[in-house]
């Protein structure tokens, strides 16, 4: 079979980066591999997210640049997928003349059939159907890039929650789980691969097989728990309505769930709260977290804020802020409020002026970033550890003080903090040997988005699984 290449876009979240893996292995029977040059491309995926207006504004505009290398190479297929190609569907094809095929969030499965009708025809294709059940229930999983350790597995499908700014349940549908027999499968044939780390992906994985009768997410968490070679366990997104005792004190009793939650909030009003129809109080969310800090008194917890949501008063802004600086999150997602097709607020009053929600928006970020350099601060002279991701050049004189663009590795702590450390002559030999491993690092700087430190001799603090790789100074 003739190789043919395969560019694949992904703008937007987590769930699309996993969705291009499922693109990518869809392709490979048809002959695809992947390639980064658009240019030299026979098929270019364009993988969209509608969440955030920005981010499908981003869409269109690498959409509309794509219009000048088909007319150079008019054999290139264009296909637009994800959230953006299910709400927009036909009409993107009236937008964009030189796109050949548009396929929704469901349609992934269907999408090898589709390229081989537009391969032979040269017909131009709309696929936005969507199911009640995820189509394929079988692992199917790509090859790893080069030196890759984590990997993205998504264990459901769509949203059941219906919050008023949010287009999900619309554009993914509503919720279906996977079985846990072929998400166990999917993990074990990564780890077989390399991978030292996963996370499992859903809109609302807290609400993980309550439909279908399967077990819950916290005993689906211990089977991930026990498969051997899998070094640590992240997850995201969690809903505070359902997050379980059961859940609360899995980050007591299991050894590779990593120390870190991500715990969107959205608001610390309760009256917005219930206009985002969010089911749950300031004062439950308040609740959980300190059961959450109980059972695992690290935790480095994350969350997501909306400012400028319609009929937003200074005093309702000044309850978010006053949530921030009671929970100190580690770190925070925040976006100005924006109206999103089929969403019920985009009907709401009260519309916020876009100054207001800017300078709304940079006053919590700066709030955000003064606990944030806090909690770093407080890291200096600790040891932690961090599973090793591969290398880098840096420019940055203080994990780099010679400034000249050393090499230096990278990895992430258990609670998801970046950590670089220099790679000098005594642990910059053996690049497949330190990329995956678990080191030990003493963490010596502090900086905007990362720490840095130095690497020092045996694993302490979360001690990788009997059998890992780990190395030392």
């Amino acid at each position: 079979m003739k190789s043919k290449l395969l560019h694949i876009s992904t703008i937007g979240c987590q769930m699309n980066v996993y969705d291009a893996d499922q693109i990518a292995g869809v392709l490979a029977p048809l002959g695809y591999t992947g390639t980064d040059a658009i240019e030299t491309a026979d098929l270019v995926v364009v993988n969209t997210c509608t969440i955030r207006e920005k981010a499908e504004q981003k869409a269109f505009s690498f959409l509309g640049r794509l219009a000048k290398i088909k007319a150079a190479n008019p054999s290139l297929i264009v296909a637009v997928g994800g959230c953006v190609a299910q709400q927009e569907g036909q009409a993107i094809l009236k937008r964009m003349p030189h796109v050949d095929l548009v396929f929704g969030t469901h349609a992934i499965f269907r999408l090898p059939e589709m390229v081989r009708r537009i391969e032979q025809t040269r017909c131009r294709l709309v696929d936005v159907r969507m199911s009640d059940a995820i189509d394929s229930d079988s692992a199917l999983v790509g090859p790893l890039a080069p030196g890759q350790v984590s990997a993205f597995v998504t264990i459901m499908r769509g949203c059941d929650n219906f919050c008023t700014y949010c287009v999900v349940p619309h554009v993914r549908g509503r919720e279906a789980s996977r079985h846990p027999d072929r998400i166990i499968e999917e993990i074990r044939m990564r780890v077989d691969q390399g991978v030292r780390e996963v996370t499992l992906l859903g809109q609302n994985v807290n609400s993980y097989g309550n439909k279908e009768g399967l077990c819950s997410f916290s005993e689906l968490l211990e089977r991930v728990n026990d498969i051997p070679g899998l070094g640590r366990i992240r997850f995201t997104t969690s809903h505070p309505k359902d997050l379980s005792d059961d859940l609360i004190g899995a980050f007591g009793r299991l050894k590779k769930l990593c120390r870190h939650i991500h715990l969107p909030v959205q608001s610390g009003d309760d009256e917005i709260l219930r206009r985002m129809n969010r089911r749950y109080t300031r004062a439950a969310y308040m609740d959980k977290v300190a059961r959450l800090r109980v059972q695992c008194p690290d935790i480095a917890i994350t969350s997501d804020m909306i400012v400028g949501f319609p009929g937003e008063t200074d005093r309702q802004f000044q309850a978010t802020l006053d949530l921030i600086r009671t929970v100190r999150y580690d770190g925070l997602f925040a976006f100005m409020y924006s109206d999103r097709p089929s969403a019920p607020a985009t009907a709401f009053s009260g519309k916020i002026d876009e100054r207001v929600k800017k300078a709304r928006l940079q006053t919590l970020l700066d709030l955000q970033a003064g606990i944030t350099a806090e909690k770093y601060q407080a890291m200096l002279g600790q040891v932690r550890t961090v599973l090793v991701e591969g290398t880098s050049r840096s420019l940055d004189h203080f994990t780099n003080p010679a400034g000249d663009g050393g090499l230096q590795w990278t990895g992430r702590t258990s609670s998801n903090h970046i950590v670089h450390f220099p790679a000098d002559e005594g642990n910059s030999g053996d690049k497949e040997l330190l990329t995956g491993a678990f080191a030990d690092i003493m963490i010596e700087t502090a900086h905007a988005h990362s720490l840095g430190g130095r690497l020092i001799q045996g694993p302490m603090g979360a001690t990788p699984e009997k059998g890992e790789k780990t190395i030392a100074a």
